[in-house]
């Protein structure tokens, strides 16, 4: 089995719930006691969050990109960022180090292909629906056509992300607005949503029954533990 550096805390809700899946599926595979090889490098979110509000990308990217050498140091074999946003700064972190990324755009691009989708729908964090990182990439290297939310909407989202799912906070009336949300741009002729926040993994989807979702999250533990279990 290989190792994997997790660069995550952004936030610590969602990276507790990569390393929990990453190791039930390494053992479901495997079966006994068998668990997941991982390093985990937790950065303080709050200084994170501070210089995604700044536009401050080249700091976020210094910082994730020490955290990448330093779990390469420790004996990590390829990278997993537990966040969607903070792809953003993928090729600071790239530069780096001589270990792979696994992207979790690509990832979840190849799931919505293997879906015969071509046109998604895309919702984050402000920055992860606004900035052409993201959508470039699945529209540029993967042939997806995306839509997103329109500005109210978006502006909910990023404030529903930072000041309660951050937190562990789970309000129904903001499931439900999101969800609403999704049909929305399922009406606009999306075919499938993009769950492109990883703390939108704490939403349940019990009761849900419109367009399929795209679980960022699992999609990208879910590669991960492939490349884990590989043998070269």
């Amino acid at each position: 089995m290989k190792t994997l550096g997790l660069i995550g805390g952004m936030s610590w809700e969602s990276t507790a719930h990569y390393y929990a899946r990453l190791n039930q599926l390494v053992g479901e595979h495997l079966g006994g006691l068998h668990s997941a090889k991982l390093l985990l490098y937790s950065v303080e979110f709050d200084d994170i969050q501070r210089l995604q509000h700044a536009d401050d990308w080249e700091g976020a990217g210094r910082i994730l990109a020490s955290a990448g050498r330093q779990l390469e140091r420790a004996g990590a074999e390829a990278l997993l960022i537990c966040a969607n946003t903070m792809h953003r700064v993928a090729p600071a972190i790239a530069e780096a180090v001589q270990i792979p990324i696994l992207s979790v755009i690509d990832a979840t691009a190849r799931a919505i292909r293997c879906q015969g989708f071509d046109t998604v729908a895309l919702l984050g964090t402000r920055f992860t629906m606004e900035m052409a990182f993201y959508r470039n990439r699945l529209e540029q290297q993967h042939g997806l056509k995306v839509v997103i939310p329109d500005k109210p909407e978006r502006d909910m989202i990023h404030e529903m992300i930072f000041t309660e799912l951050c937190r562990g906070e789970i309000k129904p009336e903001s499931r439900q607005r999101f969800f609403k949300i999704i049909e929305q741009l399922a009406d606009q002729g999306a075919q499938g949503a993009i769950l492109g926040c990883t703390e939108f993994s704490l939403f349940s989807t019990t009761g849900y029954a419109g367009i399929p979702l795209f679980d960022t999250t699992e999609i990208h533990v879910r590669m991960a533990v492939d490349w884990m279990l590989q043998k070269d």
